[in-house]
């Protein structure tokens, strides 16, 4: 297959499959004598790996560590589960810092009139004022 058509299958951009090429994730393509790159089926299935596991919110250098451990017979699952709990971990911890900004910004909003002075302005104050906003 074509760069091209690799794009369209796995529903990437081709300079993403270049990209994942220059930083590992995709083995380099064999390429015909004109030197275009020729891609197997293989490829698709992985940029498709790729992508859900950005979705998943992997980083790619984490992705990098699953595509290895996805080859690992001996320890692979259970290092992929470990890493997919740590990923976890991460996302439970930025949920509950993101629903304390939350409510904080929730209280400013409450507190502020919407009119008169803006140095009155509860949300302009905490923003400004940083024994206020600590």
């Amino acid at each position: 297959m074509t760069i091209g058509a690799v794009a369209k299958r796995a529903g990437v951009a081709i300079d993403t499959i270049r990209y994942y090429e220059r930083e590992g994730l995709l083995p380099e393509p064999q390429r015909r004598e004109s030197g275009y790159r020729t891609y197997g089926e293989s490829a698709v299935r992985q940029l498709r790996f790729i992508r859900r596991a950005k979705g998943l919110g992997f980083t790619l250098e984490e992705i990098r560590d699953l595509l290895a451990l996805s080859a690992d017979r001996h320890r692979g699952v259970k290092a992929v589960k470990q890493r997919a709990k740590a990923r976890l971990a991460a996302i439970d911890e930025r949920i509950a810092e993101l629903t304390r900004v939350r409510e904080g910004l929730e209280q400013l909003i409450e507190a502020c009139p919407g009119h008169g002075a803006p140095e009155q302005c509860p949300i302009l104050r905490a923003l400004t004022d940083q024994e206020d906003a600590a």
